[in-house]
């Protein structure tokens, strides 16, 4: 079972039936629900840390039957570890939901059922807006000094990353995942987004040269299954390389902390709600499942609004 990515350490410390329950549960959230690998590792992470504590509290390995028996007590006391180990509201928050994705997944399969875990109360989560750049610190600072704005491939690569992230409002996961064999055709690209859903987003004449200018300046050959963006060894680029280049380019224009390569993506639905697309159409270009995602940034709409009536209107300035 240790290629099923669970803690081989994890397994040793629960009994027979809870390691072949885990082993079934990941198959499901990486087979059928085709989770990120990111929200994959973060769910696992999250099982383990509680399945831990649980062996610890009770000084066995912990079974089906004893997670079944887990009490508000249990769950409490688990979490208030956490907060003493000085994890935030938003991390313990997300334990209790991977854990919650693992008890609710045993349940719905009729292997055990545990009635404690509904009437454990989520921490309170502050209320926090996406964090756009403005249109002139992406047009006349990242676009323009990407990768130093040299000319080597691998700072063509970097300005054509950024420029696909802002133009399309793709996802760092989503465009890094694209092969050759899915460039743009007829001013439309298909992406693959959250649980291996596609949608088709339409793609500027500008971001498709930038990508343009990479590929000719790319040594690596092109076949359809190649990744289109590569790192300097020819592999996939890697997201934390994509996001290293940010912070120093961040650091080299002093751009705020929150200039990542999602902000691009923040951006991207900033810019287009400010210049009349409405939530419908933005919702669909960003893959968002729910409107009430997309309907975030009439928050930072308004409150721009807000800013520029107080700056200006008479009577403010009394």
């Amino acid at each position: 079972m240790a290629e099923s990515g669970i803690d081989p350490q994890l397994q040793e410390r629960c009994a027979a039936d809870l390691r072949d329950a885990l082993a079934r549960w990941y198959d499901f959230l990486r087979y059928e629900k085709v989770m990120s690998r990111h929200t994959l590792r973060a769910y696992l992470a999250d099982v383990t840390g509680f399945l831990t504590f649980l062996a610890q509290h009770h000084e066995k390995a912990p079974g089906l039957n004893d997670l079944s028996e887990a009490s508000l007590r249990d769950f409490r006391a688990w979490m208030s570890r956490r907060a003493m180990e000085g994890t935030s509201n938003a991390t313990r928050a997300r334990s209790l939901s991977g854990v919650k994705n693992f008890l609710g997944w045993l349940d719905r399969q009729g292997i055990m059922h545990n009635a404690a875990i509904k009437t454990v109360r989520t921490p309170k989560l502050p209320h926090k807006l996406p964090r756009p750049l403005s249109s002139r610190q992406i047009l006349e600072e990242v676009l323009s000094d990407s990768g130093t704005g040299g000319d080597h491939w691998t700072d063509l690569r970097d300005t054509a990353l950024f420029t696909l992230l802002y133009g399309c409002g793709l996802r760092i996961d989503e465009a890094l995942s694209l092969n050759i064999s899915d460039l743009p055709r007829d001013g439309f690209m298909i992406v693959r987004g959250k649980g291996r859903k596609e949608r088709q987003v339409p793609v500027l004449d500008v971001v498709t040269a930038a990508i343009n200018t990479y590929r000719a300046a790319c040594p690596a050959a092109e076949t359809s299954g190649r990744p289109l963006f590569l790192g300097i060894q020819g592999k996939r680029l890697h997201q934390g390389v994509a996001q290293k280049t940010m912070r120093d380019l961040r650091g080299r224009l002093q751009l705020p902390e929150t200039a990542t390569p999602h902000a691009l993506r923040h951006s991207f639905a900033t810019h287009l709600l400010q210049n009349g697309a409405n939530l419908r159409e933005i919702q669909e270009m960003l893959g968002h499942a729910s409107l009430r995602s997309t309907q975030r940034y009439t928050e930072i709409n308004a409150d721009a609004l807000i800013a520029i009536y107080k700056a200006a209107h008479p009577r403010a300035r009394e």
